[in-house]
Order: structure tokens, then C-alpha cells, then sequence
């Protein structure tokens, strides 16, 4: 059997490359693995454009910043969740900045943006593309750190061993697709570490790169570990709307300067929806943009900032004004055309302040977890914040315990003797297109039971479906991100239909209030059971 590794990490974003970060640095004579499904720097950390939320400005508190994001959760955030990663903001911060990251100053001091939901100024940032400068400086760290780089590698899925009686079994690292080769690898780990981002692809239309399909919670989740909060998927309500442009986001930092959202005519209406107009949260904008796009039967709505001084606009977002004006939109001068689009997944793999989940030896870190800190809504900018605070904790406890994880067993490598290359791939082409408008189309801003329903029916039918194919043929990287999205696709349904309310991002015609006898009640999804496959009795690779 291949040696282990002591850690395994699936991911190379913010959260992931922090986890081997600090366990490098406390334990340098480990040896940390980091998985790329592309290259390291693919990921939605890379695109990330407004900024990190920390609580540094004179004006600001750790308690204004738990406070918003309280409010943004709608009532289902883990209070000491939030306050411990609220507090661990400045220090995230300065370990970024000693990696390397130049965030903007002014004065002396570090520039502040306002976002939607924000009380004051807190969002640090890299002019319009901080996850750019925070990814490129980890990735160069963990080039130069020791750690063993896989890039166009991706997962099929975890390895858990099998115990008898009730105890799940521990995770011992995980089968992994070597793209360029076309050849399933055994990687067995001590410990493994799920960063892989969130599952906004499921939607038709995403923000996101084309490889968010919720590889992590899908694999998560057939390896035994409990799901929760999937019925909130956050739409970000400015994506760019051209047929040039594939996915690019506009930040909300537009609006906390001072961009104004107009109808087709030109006029306002932010503030016939919320009294904060532009900046409420992401939630109550991306709907009433749905809204005035139904009522008026109109693409798309615009976001203008040609207001301001044209020297202002091109200084704090030069990737955006190149990227419109190589389209031939001027921003210094025209309005900018924006849709919302899928853009973060609330939920995932449960998972606590250090990154624990249910099964022993598994973390999940970054977007793939539901920690509690964003409850029914993220609070814009917080999401990179948490990928360096509960990164940084992981790395400390998997490092703490290292030696206490004893090795894995034997393990076998893949067996694909009985399986022949598909003939139909065309059928993975149709159902990945399928889901993705479904999705759109039932489970998206605003749902329904119906429409809930509808989605239902066709998730099942496609889950038996993808399942008998997967069964059948040699797996490929588009394989297994189809079979990945409809179990994440099963999971947003099935969560969307026991929310009887409608709360943060899960806005239902059927119940368009929140509950208010009931204490707000986190879902939570447990699997069933645990099937095996392609693996013999000592371990088990979900199906």
C-alpha cells in the first residue's frame, strides 16, 4: 500500500491552504498533502472580489460585527460561533498581511469598505480582487512549504473503515482521480481535510467556477457525516449580464460606495423594498431584483456608479472597469447590466469552531462546512474571514493530535475490473444541463412547494439514473462532479421542503413568513445508511 500521509487536504482555497499552512508550521516534519481539482489557484477564493470583514476600524467593534452578523443569520447563527470567529478577525488579518497579502491603504491606515448588512466600515481589501491577492500569496507559502501538490487531481471519495455496532469508523484518507492519466488513485491519509468550497454549479446560473459542484458535502455526506442548512443557498444579486461575460461578479463593495440599482427607465427602487435600499442584505436585494425583472419582464437591471468621480471609480475597481470596458461598458460613464446568480452555499457538513465533523479523523473547513456563523444568510465578506479563522484552528488541532492517529490499515487500491468505458456521453452532457435549470427554476430565488415537488420527482429519477451509470463505466471527472451535484441537488430539495417558513435565503410563496412561535430550528440531514462499494469488508468507499 501506498505510504499515508499524515494530512490529506481536499482543496486548495483560503481555508484548505491555511490548514497546511499551520500544520507546517507546527509540525514540520509532516507530511501534508494538498488536492486540486485544477490548479491550486482554480478555486472560488481566487474570485473572490470584495474583501475580508474584520472588525480594525476606529469606529468599530467585535460586538457591531457579531450584532450584523446576527442579524443577517435570521435567527439561526451559532452566537458563540460567530463571537469566536468575529474575535479572531484582526489576528486572521495580520497572519494574511505576514503571507504577504497588500491590502488597500489610505492614510496610513488600512482602507474600509461598507457591504450590504454592514453597520460600519470593516471590509479590508485588495482594491477589487482580494481573494486574488490572498490566494496568490498562500499558494506561492505553500509551494515554498514542503507539502506534497496534487493539481488536476480530483476526488472520487473518502475511504471510512468499517466498525461493528453503532460507531461509524474513522476516515482513512480517500480514492482520487488523476485527471492526465485517467487513473484512480489510493491516497491514505491519517487525517483528512474536506476545503472544497460550496455547490453553487447546481444552479444555471453561478458566480462561482465551474468546478463549486459540491464535491465535499456530497462526499461528506456519503461517508457518514450529517448535513445541514442546504435550503440556503445565498443568490448574489450583481452578477455582470452579457453575452461576453461568463460569471463575472460585480462586488456589493460598488454599492457600499455608492452604486445605485435602477430599473430599465433609470429610476430607483431599492427603497420601495428595504429602508436601507442598496445596502440591505444580499437576500432582500437579490428579490427585489427578482421581482422588478417579473414585474417589468425585463433580462436584466442596472448598477450605476457613474456618480462618482471617474479616477475614484477606476482606483477602487480596476478589474471590474477593464473587464466592462473590454466589453464595451464604460462604468466612469453607463450603468452596469447585473442579474443575481447562485454565489455561496450556507450550508454543508457539520462541523465545529476546529473543524470536526461526525466521522473521527475528517475536517471540513471553509465553504463545504455549516458551522453556525451563517445561519440563514451570510453576512457579505464574511466568508474568507472564516476560511482563515477555522482554518487556523484546524491546522492547530490536527497538528495537536498528530500523534496520537495511528496509520491507516491496508487498504486496496480501486478495482474498475468490471467496468468498461462509457459509450454515452452524451447522457452525463443531457442530465448535467437538466439539473441545472430545474434547479433554477424550482429551487431558486423564490420556490413553492409545487414547485419544490416538481424538483423532487426529477432529483429521484436522475439519482437512480447517474447512480446505475456511475455503477457501470469508467469514471471521469464529469462523471463524478454530475454524480456529486445531484446528491447536493437531493440534499437543497429535501432541505427547502421541511423549511414550513421563509427565512434568510429560503423565501417560499406558500409560507412567505418566518415562524414565529417556534424557535428558529437549524435542518439538519442525517444519512440513512452506509453502502458499499468497490471496497472489501475492512474499509468502505461510498457509493
Amino acid at each position: 500500500m501506498t505510504d499515508a500521509y499524515d494530512v490529506l487536504v481536499i482543496g486548495s482555497g483560503a481555508a484548505g491552504l491555511t490548514v497546511a499552512l499551520k500544520v507546517l508550521v507546527a509540525r514540520p516534519d509532516a507530511r501534508v498533502a494538498v488536492l486540486s481539482k485544477m490548479d491550486l489557484a482554480a478555486g472560488s477564493t481566487m474570485h473572490a472580489q470584495g474583501g475580508i470583514a474584520a472588525a480594525i476600524g476606529g469606529a468599530d467593534s467585535p460586538s457591531f460585527h457579531v450584532a450584523d452578523t446576527l442579524e443577517a443569520g435570521a435567527g439561526l447563527c451559532d452566537r458563540e460561533m460567530v463571537e469566536f470567529v468575529v474575535e479572531h478577525g484582526k489576528a486572521a488579518i495580520d497572519w494574511l498581511i505576514d503571507q504577504g497579502v497588500a491590502f488597500d491603504r489610505e492614510g496610513g491606515l488600512y482602507h474600509l469598505t461598507r457591504e450590504g448588512g454592514h453597520s460600519q466600515r470593516r471590509v479590508v481589501h485588495a482594491a477589487d480582487a482580494t481573494g486574488r491577492a490572498i490566494e496568490t500569496s498562500l499558494v506561492d507559502k505553500v509551494r515554498a512549504s514542503g507539502a506534497v501538490l496534487m493539481e488536476d487531481h480530483i476526488a472520487v471519495d473518502l475511504i471510512r473503515e468499517r466498525l461493528d455496532g453503532d460507531r461509524r469508523g474513522r476516515c482513512l484518507g480517500a480514492y482520487v482521480l488523476d485527471r492526465a492519466r485517467g487513473r484512480v488513485d489510493l491516497l491514505p491519509a491519517r487525517t483528512t481535510v474536506l476545503a472544497t468550497g460550496g455547490a453553487s454549479r447546481v444552479y444555471l446560473y453561478s458566480s462561482n467556477p465551474d468546478g463549486s459542484t459540491g464535491d465535499g458535502i456530497a462526499m461528506g455526506w456519503r461517508a457518514g457525516c450529517r448535513v445541514a442548512n442546504m435550503e440556503f443557498s445565498q443568490f448574489h444579486p450583481t452578477c455582470l449580464y452579457h453575452p461576453g461575460a461568463k460569471s463575472f461578479l460585480i462586488t456589493e463593495a460598488v454599492r457600499g460606495e455608492g452604486g445605485r440599482l435602477l430599473r430599465p427607465d433609470g429610476t430607483r427602487f431599492m427603497e420601495d423594498y428595504d429602508k436601507r435600499g442598496e445596502l440591505a442584505p444580499r437576500d432582500i436585494v437579490a428579490r427585489a431584483i427578482d421581482d422588478v425583472m417579473k414585474r417589468l419582464g425585463c433580462d436584466c437591471v442596472y448598477l450605476d456608479i457613474s456618480h462618482k468621480p471617474a479616477d475614484f471609480i477606476i482606483a477602487h475597481f480596476p478589474t471590474i472597469h477593464a473587464t466592462c470596458l473590454s466589453l464595451g461598458i464604460d462604468i466612469t460613464r453607463q450603468p452596469i447590466p447585473v442579474v443575481p446568480a447562485a454565489h455561496f452555499t450556507c450550508g454543508g457538513v457539520l462541523a465545529d469552531r476546529e473543524g470536526h465533523t461526525d466521522v473521527e479523523n475528517l475536517y471540513a473547513v471553509g465553504e463545504v462546512a455549516c458551522t453556525g456563523l451563517h445561519g440563514a444568510n451570510r453576512l457579505a465578506s464574511n466568508s474568507l474571514l472564516e476560511c482563515v479563522v477555522v482554518g487556523t484552528a484546524a491546522g492547530a488541532a490536527i497538528a495537536r493530535r498528530l500523534d496520537e492517529v495511528p496509520p491507516p490499515p491496508a487498504i486496496p487500491v480501486w478495482d474498475e475490473s468490471w467496468v468498461t468505458d462509457s459509450d454515452e456521453e452524451v447522457v452525463v452532457a443531457h442530465n448535467w444541463d437538466e439539473i441545472r435549470r430545474f434547479m433554477w427554476d424550482y429551487v431558486g430565488i423564490v420556490r413553492s412547494t409545487k414547485r419544490l415537488e416538481r424538483a423532487k420527482h426529477r432529483v429521484k429519477l436522475l439519482l437512480g439514473e447517474i447512480g446505475e451509470y456511475y455503477g457501470s463505466f469508467r469514471v471521469t471527472d464529469d462523471l463524478l462532479e454530475l454524480r456529486n451535484i445531484i446528491t447536493v441537488a437531493d440534499l437543497i430539495v429535501r432541505s427547502a421542503l421541511a423549511r414550513k417558513e421563509s427565512r434568510g435565503l429560503h423565501f417560499t410563496l406558500d409560507f412567505p413568513e418566518a415562524d414565529v412561535i417556534a424557535p428558529p430550528q437549524n435542518t439538519i440531514l442525517v444519512p440513512k445508511s452506509f453502502s458499499t462499494h468497490r471496497a472489501p469488508s475492512a474499509v468502505e468507499a461510498a457509493p
